[in-house]
């Protein structure tokens, strides 16, 4: 009974200051929203890094932003603490595409919905976003896409570029495209999206890859699995 009267508080009275049922609640909530955005961003996502394990990031961070909103939401002198303590602290993180992010931001704002206790409006709003991507996942769907995602990285001594590892796919009779471009003084890195045949073709292509430069490193992620 006393879970039912905490879990009707939570939904109807959103104003109230939080108890500890009540909180308890609402990190549950959270963790749960938390998996099904990963579960979404695996699903729905076209983000070339390694969408799963990027993924784990949005339970906790859905918790711990409903946890700290939830305490500081009932105290204005906690909430210019967390104020002063963001402004020391410099978050970094190594978000290479806009859809991490843009995914983070939703991570967070399901947080501060729960923490500030609007959950109806909170997985209300994270239902529609969700069906929106959903929808546009079935839109840009195509029969046959390229199935992978692939990585060379090399060092700057190395003379190596994106035109010659373009030249290099067509030997093997992939269809490649380039996706993300990166060069500093120490090493160049290029992202292809890449339709390889089968397994002896992504072999050929990692020697020829090799003649350039010994130092050179292959990556791979593949959705929908190489034939033999």
């Amino acid at each position: 009974m006393q879970i039912e009267d905490s879990l009707r508080e939570l939904f109807l009275n959103p104003t109230s200051i939080a108890s500890l049922p009540k909180l308890v609640l609402s990190l549950c909530l959270a963790a749960l929203l938390g998996l099904v955005l990963g579960e979404a961003y695996v699903r729905f996502g076209q983000s070339l890094s390694n969408r799963r394990s990027f993924a784990r990031n949005f339970l906790m961070l859905t918790v711990t932003t409903t946890l700290i909103i939830s305490i500081v939401r009932s105290s204005l002198a906690l909430s210019l603490g967390l104020v002063g303590a963001l402004s020391i602290v410099r978050f970094r993180a190594a978000i290479k595409e806009p859809e991490e992010l843009a995914f983070l931001f939703l991570a967070i704002s399901t947080g501060l919905g729960l923490g500030a206790g609007q959950p109806i409006v909170t997985v209300a709003a994270l239902v529609v976003i969700l069906g929106l991507l959903a929808l546009r996942s079935m839109s840009n769907q195509r029969p046959a896409p390229p199935n992978i995602y692939l990585t060379v990285v090399s060092p700057a001594t190395a003379t190596l570029d994106a035109n010659q590892i373009m030249q290099a796919f067509a030997p093997e009779g992939a269809s490649a495209s380039l996706k993300r471009f990166d060069r500093t003084p120490d090493q160049f890195e290029a992202a292809f999206l890449v339709d390889f045949k089968d397994v002896s073709n992504l072999e050929r292509f990692s020697q020829r890859m090799q003649t350039f430069s010994p130092q050179v490193k292959i990556s791979c992620l593949d959705d929908r699995g190489l034939g033999a």
